[in-house]
């Protein structure tokens, strides 16, 4: 089989089952040992029972525990390589969850989620399998071999015969691994396709049911089916032509293995049991459709692994072992800083400073790089060049536990995990680096965030599971709020985290930011003039780079501007622009 650069997956997942292997290779040679001295012994018991003499029960009784044997070897076979299968995809499951989580969401922005699901489940299975499937055709390939010296060791010249073709069943074999390799590969990158356009139109149910499309996004998400359906088509067929071209070949083979035997136990150079183990020889030294079995296990866990390993070369962002220094007022710098995604340089040699102790908003029109640079700033992701850091410490130098102490996250739409990492809304309240916070700090920071009130009338308040608590979308970003606010810190990052709160809530949320994060620099992804108007600076991004950065009220006198709020309603705009000329001091103040 042709190398590839990303085979270290699948060498990785063969060494982590090392043990299981050579187990499954001592019993598949084992049976491949039974399978080759059953012909002679079936030979001899013949012989003895045509010699009409009293020798026969050995060699009755010897092919009868070979039979036995075969027959143990291969249950014992089959219950070894299931769990050998399964140990292999658990062992890859875990590995390729536990990079992507250590990669954040950088993964997600290089493979879409469904096809990371495909790469984690029926990948991962098909790669799994590859230390039992080593094993089963390193011994299914000893087979053959002993058969071709057995023959040799019977009659060379029936070797000899059967060695003539030998050259036209690796032709065979080659051209199979390489067709069915690419076949494969194909098929696997069509399913990942569907998969990833089924999660996105699961994600948007309700806008394609409310917009009446659901016709035309079921022919989107159907779309590469005849691409799967022709990948598919090709594996069957290169499965068909491989099995009808040994089928063939092979009975010709040993066609002219039993004929050259009946002309040697014609001239009495082999006995009748001699010719009857030499076409027993003659077939497993011909078992390509067996082989061809094991080869194709092989092919699907090199594709597989390809796969799984495309996502396990995604880097995880950089970690040191440095910590803040302490009592930093927060700053956070932008030197030079480029990043893409998506094949696109999203920014651009970008510099800001964000003063420590203050509130800076990140506006600009979609895909300007508001959230990238968010992510940035807390360490979620790693620019391309140019460095970021806090109170004066490179990110990258930041040991993980110190970043996350001191960087707060609130998105726009927070996971409640539940399970056993945070089984209650008091503990999804409190989930982060150390140990969870008293429950009166959870009380307050619920409270700040306006989720108190909701989170009472719970069945049981805070000790709720959260497993199947139908909440609204206001009542999700109140409780990543809270998250937020209950952990210390120097840097609160809200990424767009208050698009589903309605006007008076927000209010409330961005007067409780002020009056209880004061000593913590905010920087704030906003979508609403009102969010902008009541940060301290706004930092307008254009272009991948920072256009201008100044206070709301300020940026409001110039048209280009207010065109980036032009999809918000006139009323909201007004009061922000009024509240940004009357405001930004008061919340610099704060």
């Amino acid at each position: 089989m042709p190398t590839h650069p990303l085979d270290p997956t699948l060498r990785a997942t063969a060494r982590q089952g090392a043990g299981r292997m050579a187990a499954l290779f001592a019993l598949s040679l084992a049976a491949a040992g039974v399978a080759l001295a059953l012909p002679t012994a079936l030979g001899r018991a013949l012989d003895a029972l045509l010699a009409e003499g009293d020798a026969t029960r050995g060699p009755a009784l010897l092919t009868a525990g070979l039979v036995i044997a075969q027959i143990l070897v291969g249950v014992l076979t089959t219950v070894l390589t299931a769990g050998a299968d399964a140990h292999g995809a658990a062992w890859l499951r875990g590995r390729l969850l536990r990079h992507l989580l250590a990669v954040g969401p950088g993964a997600a922005s290089r493979f879409p989620e469904g096809d990371l699901v495909t790469r984690a489940t029926g990948n991962a299975v098909h790669a799994g399998a590859a230390p039992a499937a080593l094993a089963a055709a390193f011994a299914a390939a000893a087979t053959p071999l002993g058969a071709i010296v057995a023959l040799a060791v019977t009659d060379a010249r029936l070797a000899l015969v059967f060695l003539a073709g030998l050259p036209l069943l690796a032709l065979l074999l080659r051209a199979f691994a390489r067709s069915a390799g690419d076949a494969f590969a194909g098929y696997q990158r069509a399913q990942a396709d569907i998969a990833g356009r089924l999660v996105d139109a699961l994600r948007g149910a309700r806008t394609i049911a409310a917009a009446g499309t659901e016709e035309a996004e079921r022919r989107r998400v159907l779309d590469p089916l005849p691409r799967l359906g022709a990948h598919g088509l090709r594996m069957w067929r290169v499965n068909a032509r491989a099995t009808g071209r040994a089928a063939a070949l092979t009975p010709l083979l040993q066609l002219a293995v039993v004929a050259t035997g009946g002309l040697l136990l014609a001239a009495g150079d082999l006995t009748v049991g001699g010719l009857l183990a030499a076409a027993r020889y003659a077939a497993l030294a011909g078992g390509v459709g067996l082989f061809v079995g094991h080869l194709n296990r092989l092919v699907r866990a090199r594709a597989a692994a390809v796969r799984v390993g495309e996502a396990l070369a995604v880097p995880p962002p950089r970690h040191g072992g440095a910590a803040l220094p302490p009592g930093g007022p927060g700053r956070v710098e932008f030197r030079g800083v480029s990043a893409r995604r998506g094949g696109r340089e999203v920014l651009r040699g970008l510099d800001l400073v964000v003063p420590g102790g203050s509130t800076v908003a990140l506006v600009g029109r979609s895909g300007a790089g508001k959230s990238l640079l968010a992510a940035l700033a807390g360490g979620l992701a790693e620019p391309d060049a140019g460095r970021v850091l806090i109170d004066g410490v490179p990110v990258t130098d930041l040991a993980p536990d110190a970043l996350r102490a001191e960087v707060g996250y609130a998105f726009e739409r927070p996971a409640l995990l539940g399970g056993t990492l945070a089984p209650t809304v008091a503990a999804t309240i409190g989930l982060g680096p150390g140990p969870a916070p008293p429950p009166e700090r959870v009380a307050a920071a619920a409270r700040a965030a306006r989720a108190d009130g909701f989170i009472r009338t719970l069945p049981d308040g805070y000790a709720t599971r959260c497993d199947g608590v139908p909440l609204s979308g206001g009542e999700l970003q109140r409780l990543g709020l809270a998250r937020a606010f209950a952990r210390g810190g120097r840097l609160l990052i809200l990424d767009d985290a208050t698009s589903s709160l309605d006007t008076v809530t927000e209010l409330h949320v961005a007067r409780a930011l002020a009056a209880h994060a004061a000593a913590r620099t905010r920087l704030v992804v906003a979508h609403r003039a009102g969010s902008a108007a009541r940060a301290d600076l706004v930092a307008w991004l254009d272009d991948g780079r920072v256009r201008a950065l100044a206070p709301h009220g300020q940026l409001w006198a110039r048209a280009d501007y207010r065109a980036l709020w032009a999809a918000d309603e006139p009323a909201p705009a007004a009061r922000g622009a009024a509240a940004g000329a009357d405001g930004a001091g008061g919340a610099a103040g704060a």
